[in-house]
């Protein structure tokens, strides 16, 4: 049976989470970017794929059975001699955190330890001793109050032969939202996003609707991936529907741009969903930003402009025919 590695923890929110990221910066963590600023409650477990559901069910009962928790960060210190990890400590509702923290480390997510649990943030996991004592004395004054509002289960995945944390679930403190009607209860939870078992209802219900409703014309993804000596250097993801498509993202890595990888990612593009039947494509981006003039140098024309769209920029929606 496959194996899935989680771990639980507080994610610390922003804006204090970008002050932390600044800190890790200067003190030369080089886990940025690949987890984020975070309090660690159970750390890396291996847990079977057919546990997942029993362990976003530990996930929600904690936090249905905990408050929003506030605690102070800082001041930094080390686990010297012993570890060399430079830490924001944690101060503040720190019983708190270990009683979250007892609640979630349980089966299926409890496991052996080697060092038992104290409640930090992790600014620096390595480095010289000299430097990371040196770093706490730097940065002793720094301090910030934050509230954790819900508990996250997150998962390792591997990106360029990195290990890499992501958010898999998450669950807000207290417990959820009953509603009902005609004697039937109902739970309402809020979260950040779909859990995976969410994720797979939706897909499966919406699958079954929209074949109902669109029958053979329901968009068929269409994807596009470039590569130089085995490393992917851009994508092109998008789908087609009868006639038309939509090519939705169009990314090229920075040190491959104005190689002409973009140019070709979107004519493969195009080509494939002519050969699907389709006699227009679809394209969006931003209004007067720096990608219009390449999708009009393609031949791509203005089709309609949508005022503060996206993160309140103005988008222009381009049409290329086939």
């Amino acid at each position: 049976m496959p194996r899935l590695r989680l771990g639980v923890a507080l994610l610390v929110p922003r804006p204090v989470a970008l002050e932390v990221d600044v800190l890790r910066r200067a003190c030369g963590d080089d886990a940025i970017g690949r987890i984020a600023p975070h309090c660690t409650l159970v750390p890396p477990v291996n847990v079977r794929e057919d546990r997942l559901e029993d362990a976003l069910g530990v996930l929600r009962s904690a936090a249905a059975a905990t408050a929003p928790i506030t605690v102070t960060l800082g001041p930094l210190s080390t686990f010297l001699p012993t570890n060399p990890v430079l830490y924001l400590e944690l101060g503040g509702d720190v019983d708190a955190v270990r009683r979250l923290r007892d609640r979630v480390f349980v089966e299926p997510l409890a496991r052996s330890l080697t060092w038992p649990f104290h409640p930090h943030v992790t600014v620096r996991d390595g480095g010289e001793p000299g430097d990371l004592k040196a770093a706490t004395r730097a940065l002793a004054g720094y301090s910030a109050e934050v509230t954790f509002e819900a508990v996250h289960l997150l998962q390792e995945h591997r990106h360029d032969g990195r290990r890499v944390w992501r958010p898999l679930a998450d669950a807000a403190f207290g417990p959820p939202v009953v509603v009902g009607r005609g004697g039937l209860e109902l739970q309402l939870a809020v979260a950040d996003a779909l859990d995976p078992e969410g994720k797979a209802f939706s897909e499966r219900e919406w699958a079954v609707v929209d074949h109902q409703r669109y029958g053979d014309v329901w968009p068929r993804d269409l994807a596009v991936t470039a590569r130089r000596d085995g490393q992917v250097v851009g994508t092109a993801v998008g789908w087609t529907s009868g006639a038309g498509a939509l090519l939705g993202d169009l990314i090229v890595g920075a040190a491959f741009r104005h190689q002409g990888v973009g140019s070709h990612l979107v004519a493969r593009f195009l080509a494939e969903a002519a050969g699907r039947g389709c006699r227009l494509v679809r394209a969006r981006t931003e209004a007067d930003g720096p990608a219009v003039a390449f999708w009009r140098r393609l031949g791509w024309v203005d089709e309609a402009r949508f005022d503060t769209y996206t993160l309140g920029r103005d988008v222009v929606q381009l049409r290329r025919d086939l």
